[in-house]
This record gives structure tokens, sequence and C-alpha cells, in this order.
């Protein structure tokens, strides 16, 4: 069976670390954007169908606090996992509490990285899977309500 690419976006005012990183993750098979500020992604999570949210703590101007709040409220489907190169695990912990799937410290270990994106991924598709579930038992019932079909004749 063939792996769907999962749509990934990585956040973080370092170009140089986006860009490294972007390229390691489309070598192992993932579909990956780039943003550079917490506001480039909220502007593309508008934009694209992203998956996994790399989010950088610690940016100019939108840190990733406040972009991961912005994220839970515009796009709650998407996960997110949270990076700090700075030892603030304090910073984590609260982004945790927010809704993250999980933080890592940079430098982060490539391979638990990939492995991160992998399970929150399968947990946005879960999400999904069940919201579609819930949606087509909604439409059975209200269709067994009024007497019809939901399908047209």
């Amino acid at each position: 069976m063939l792996k769907r690419p999962i749509k990934v976006l990585v956040v973080d005012d370092e170009k140089d670390f986006v860009d490294m990183l972007s390229l390691s993750l489309e070598e192992v098979g993932e579909k990956v954007w780039p943003a550079y500020s917490g506001r480039e992604c909220l502007v593309a999570l508008g934009i694209e169908d992203i998956d996994v949210v790399i989010l950088d703590i610690k940016m100019p101007g939108m840190d990733g606090i406040e972009t991961l709040r912005e994220i839970r409220r515009q796009f709650p489907l998407v996960e997110v996992i949270m990076l700090t190169g700075h030892g603030s695990t304090e910073s984590a912990v609260e982004g945790m509490k927010l809704g993250a799937f999980d933080y890592l410290l940079k430098p982060a270990d490539f391979d638990d990285l990939v492995s991160k994106v992998q399970a929150a991924a399968r947990r946005k598709a879960d999400h999904e899977d069940r919201i579609a579930k819930a949606e087509a038992q909604l439409l059975l019932s209200e269709s067994r309500k009024g007497g019809r079909s939901p399908f047209p004749s």
C-alpha cells in the first residue's frame, strides 16, 4: 500500500533551519511548506490543507505560543509539534496545555521528529474519521425522522 505524504508546515524564523528541515522531510516522502513567522503560518493554513505544523516557540513578533492559540482557534484539527531551542520546557508545557500534540528540544533527533510527525498525522486522520462517521450518523438519523431518503431519487 502506498503511503500518502503527510502535509507538514515548518514554522521558524531561522530560514536556514526551515530550509534544511523541509528538505530532510521531503527526502523521507513528506509534502512540506515553509513559513518564517506566525503570521505566515496562519496564512499558509488558510490556503493549504496541512496535517501537522512544526512550530518554533521563540520567534519575533507573533511567538509560537500566540501562533498555537490562533491555530487552535481557526484550525482545530491541525496537529502541532512545538520546538524550542532555548531549553525552556515551561513554554513547551504551556503549548501542551493549549493543545499541542507534543514538543521537542532543538536540535531534535530527526528520526524522533519524523516519528512524532507520523503519530500526529495519524491522530488528525482519526479525528477526521470520527467526525465523518458522526456526520453520516446525524444525516441518517435526520433522514429517518423526516421519513425520506437523504439520497436524491
